[in-house]
């Protein structure tokens, strides 16, 4: 102080502002309180203030012995940073002290103790904690083994949560990341970030923990901090592109969940995950963290639901969704795929280590599922006119052929495509069918795809000839199981599983399926007989037309020379008859020969 007023050079001065002196009044206060003798209550709540004041002030050991520095330091060490609840509110109180806490070494020191204490095991805790609400339904933490709590213990390994999640984001990245180099559970971390997205991201998680009047009374219960918890879900950004103060919060927020979620597999949802890119994609997040995010995705882009991969596009002039983004995601998981075959250690080891506690191997292929889920999707989109053929073909292409057991959902989308978009031209059209196989489509998609008038005649005929096959097959089907023929069993388990992907199976109601045989081979005889009549009637015809033809050739011209030769002929006949001995003149006889070989001719 007698410095600040030796500086100013003010004779007539008669106060001093202090406006960087952390803690404000009320650190002041507590430090001239002290300097006069008069008892000071340190608590946990005013603790770090007034390290922080007295460091400003200097009031150090240098002056004297028992200075404020040193009692407030010990009653830092000796009592804060053994108490959890003490620990938590201290590091709480320093969102205000920047960047004296952070210097002071205050907020690493109760970042280590809040980790040491979170990774304690639960059976030895013993100290107060707020715990989750009941509201909050936490993940089956009893069915994890070797670490989890005893039936006889009342505390859940999850107890932390809820009093960490009241930090904000730059002290929550400390926290986690101290318990991170402690060792703690992938999965357990994961379920943190999950519950503190969901009380300061309202909205990003369903049935998220915390309300948003609850993590603003968090926020401002410990001395009027300016950061405002509880945030409200931006739709999108203001007019002039302009990011407000929300926005940037939440982008923080973002972005700083993204950085510290585990690696490992599994570590957190893949509903969260989704959500995550969502409100990145939505905040505009840095580019590296959102392809780092889609990543994540990719790797257990199995367990993705439709609702959750409906994300939006924030591009005006593009489509609905954003439909470039699940090319993306599906790219990720098919090179994620390709990594695990070619490395079966790492997929045993991802397998051992789901959240959920689940063996891969007893669910469906994740290739088969991933497929169903793109039917899906497009299905969806496909509704968007200005989705192009191009984007759709290329999502619909993307998986390979063993991935569909059933073109069914394909078709489904194709149809819903053509329907939306009935100004495409016979080319697009057949493109389009192109990425469906004809022969995957079960006995009820044929016999729609055989009246559907969207499509092409072509792809028509080829539904056809494909239903008859199957047709085919199934009758050889049920003889070879009437006759009980034990050497084509493996032919029939295969036919049979074909026709149990089907949404109507034979094996659920053979008499029904057996009567559209029967419809359907009385309609290709009626057919073939119908063309056989038309074959005939063409022949009847071609005959007809054929003797038209051939008496219109014969002209009055060509009838009189032959009936001139006729009488020709008679005449010479009864001449030599009569009278042979009359001579004829040679001329006469040239002419008369001349006549017969003209006459022969003709």
């Amino acid at each position: 102080m007698n410095r600040l007023i030796y500086e100013s050079r003010d004779l007539g001065l008669n106060k001093v502002a202090l406006d960087d002196l952390p803690g404000g009044p009320e650190a002041f206060e507590l430090a001239a309180k002290f300097c006069y003798g008069i008892a000071v209550d340190l608590t946990a709540a005013n603790i770090s203030g007034l390290r922080c004041a007295a460091e400003y002030l200097e009031m150090t050991e240098d002056l004297e012995e028992g200075n404020l520095t040193f009692k407030t330091e010990a009653f830092l060490s000796y009592v804060v940073l053994s108490s959890w609840r003490d620990s938590i509110v201290v590091l709480k109180s320093c969102e205000k002290l920047s960047p004296w806490a952070e210097n002071l070494q205050i907020v690493r020191r109760c970042s280590e103790s809040i980790a040491w204490k979170a990774c304690a095991n639960p059976k030895g805790i013993r100290w107060a904690y707020t715990g989750k609400p009941p509201k909050v339904s936490s993940p089956k933490w009893n069915e994890m083994k070797d670490s989890s709590p005893s039936r006889n213990s009342q505390v859940p390994p999850d107890w932390w949560f809820e009093d960490v999640s009241i930090l904000r984001i730059d002290h929550f990245v400390r926290v986690i990341t101290a318990i991170k180099v402690k060792g703690m559970r992938f999965e357990l971390i994961g379920a943190a970030i999950m519950h503190y997205a969901g009380k300061w991201l309202p909205g990003l998680i369903k049935d998220g923990g915390g309300s948003i009047d609850e993590a603003s009374n968090s926020s401002n219960s410990s001395g009027g901090s300016s950061w405002k918890g509880g945030l409200h879900m931006i739709v999108a950004v203001s007019k002039d592109d302009t990011p407000t103060a929300e926005t940037k919060d939440q982008r923080m927020i973002v972005e700083s969940l993204i950085s510290i979620i585990p690696p490992q597999k599994d570590s957190v949802s893949c509903s969260f995950l989704l959500r995550l890119l969502r409100m990145a994609n939505m905040l505009k997040v840095a580019p590296a963290l959102v392809t780092e995010l889609e990543k994540r995705v990719g790797m257990q882009f199995e367990q993705a639901t439709l609702a959750d991969l409906l994300i939006p596009s924030y591009n005006k002039n593009e489509t609905s969704y954003d439909v470039d983004l699940v090319q993306r995601l599906l790219e990720h998981f098919l090179v994620q795929e390709q990594i695990e075959s070619s490395s079966p250690t790492t997929q045993s080891f991802s397998d051992k280590h789901m959240y959920d506690g689940a063996q891969r191997g007893a669910n469906p292929s994740a290739k088969i599922r991933v497929a169903r889920l793109v039917d899906s999707y497009l299905t969806e989109v496909s509704r968007d006119r200005n989705l192009s053929l191009t984007k759709f073909q290329v999502l619909a292409e993307a998986l390979p052929d063993s991935a569909r057991t059933c073109d069914d959902g394909l078709y489904r989308a194709v149809d819903s495509y053509l329907k939306a978009h009935p100004t495409l031209s016979e080319h697009e059209r057949k493109r389009l069918c192109r990425v469906m196989d004809c022969q995957k489509l079960s006995i009820d998609a044929c016999m729609h795809a055989a009246q559907n008038e969207r499509l092409p005649l072509r792809v028509v005929v080829q539904v056809l000839f494909s239903e008859q096959v199957k047709i085919s097959n199934a009758l050889a089907n049920n003889s070879l199981k009437e006759t009980g023929e034990t050497q084509y069993q493996p032919m029939i388990s295969n036919r049979k599983s074909l026709l149990e992907g089907t949404p109507q199976s034979f094996q659920e109601g053979w008499a029904a399926a057996k009567k559209d045989i029967n419809s359907l081979k009385f309609e290709l005889e009626t057919v073939k007989a119908k063309y056989h009549e038309l074959q005939n009637d063409m022949d009847i015809l071609q005959r007809q037309f054929d003797k038209l033809t051939n008496k219109k050739q014969a002209s009055a011209w060509t009838t009189g020379w032959k009936k001139l030769s006729k009488f020709t002929k008679m005449t010479t006949l009864e001449n030599h008859d009569i009278d042979p001995q009359v001579a004829t003149a040679p001329g006469e006889h040239t002419s008369k020969t001349t006549r017969r070989w003209r006459n022969s001719i003709s």
